[in-house]
């Protein structure tokens, strides 16, 4: 008979390590392992987490401190490069929550976030690899730690959750790509665009997870989508809405035609957090 290991210990020391290399390692690891059937949900303590594990470099600061380079500035393509990696690196902190956090989500949920958590790895070390080409290393520029707080900010319930951090901040990042591609592009940097090609194909199914189970919950507790997810921006003080929308993504990641209707008629304003 297979020897089991408890899932949610697993989980927990992989989001608390600092060490870049073993997070990435860790959240490919328990992803296979589950999908080998080799873990088990066991009840483990569960606590809040102010801060999720990660290095002593990059210097975290506040998001408006965060230096601004223009692309084909001498440091602008490889911040820009950073900024997305260090995106990558809080992405896989935020699935491997997900999967943490909501014990009483089902087992396919469970198997949706360590799958998310995994390719988030994945993105990571495409842009790490690209960075090391161009002569940096992840540490090499400051960012800010926003993604992380919204994740903290929605600990308490898993359909807050999926309504802000894949529907909202992830879906930014759709709308963003098609811009930051042509950035790229426009310096030559088509090695870049390439990697963002990837991203791209694989953020859309993370955010049509979020959609799934966003959709799942709100049918479970009998709340219209578009008002809850309406509300629920508004007591959280952000927006839907960033610049142009990518509606062809947003489609593929599962958003309604009612959904996109409201997104486009909705009051733009500047939005006081961003992924």
């Amino acid at each position: 008979m297979m020897n089991l290991s408890s899932l949610y210990p697993q989980i927990e020391a992989a989001l608390c390590s600092c060490d870049v290399t073993a997070k990435l390692v860790a959240a490919e690891a328990i992803h296979a392992a589950w999908q080998g059937g080799q873990l088990q949900r066991l009840d483990a303590p569960l606590s809040r987490l102010p801060v999720a594990g990660h290095p002593p470099r990059p210097e975290l600061v506040h998001a408006t401190k965060v230096p601004r380079r223009r692309p084909g500035s001498p440091l602008g393509q490889p911040a820009m490069l950073h900024a997305i990696a260090h995106i990558e690196f809080n992405a896989v902190n935020l699935a491997l929550d997900a999967a943490w956090r909501f014990r009483d989500m089902p087992d396919a949920y469970v198997g949706d976030w360590l799958r998310i958590a995994a390719e988030e790895a994945r993105h990571f070390r495409l842009l790490q690899q690209r960075l090391q080409q161009l002569g940096y290393n992840y540490g090499d520029f400051p960012a800010h730690n926003g993604l992380w707080d919204i994740c903290h900010h929605t600990d308490h319930d898993v359909l807050v959750r999926m309504a802000l951090v894949p529907r909202v901040l992830e879906a930014r990042g759709l709308d963003a790509s098609p811009e930051l591609k042509r950035k790229l592009a426009n310096i030559g940097d088509h090695d870049s665009v390439a990697i963002l090609d990837i991203i791209l194909q694989d953020e859309i199914g993370h955010v049509q997870v979020g959609n799934h189970w966003f959709h799942w919950l709100c049918r479970e507790r009998q709340l219209d989508p578009v008002a809850t997810f309406s509300d629920l921006l508004a007591k959280h003080d952000l927006t839907a809405h960033r610049g142009s929308y990518n509606l062809d993504a947003r489609r593929c990641a599962g958003f309604t035609e009612a959904e996109l209707l409201w997104l486009q008629q909705a009051k733009p304003e500047q939005p006081s957090s961003q992924r």
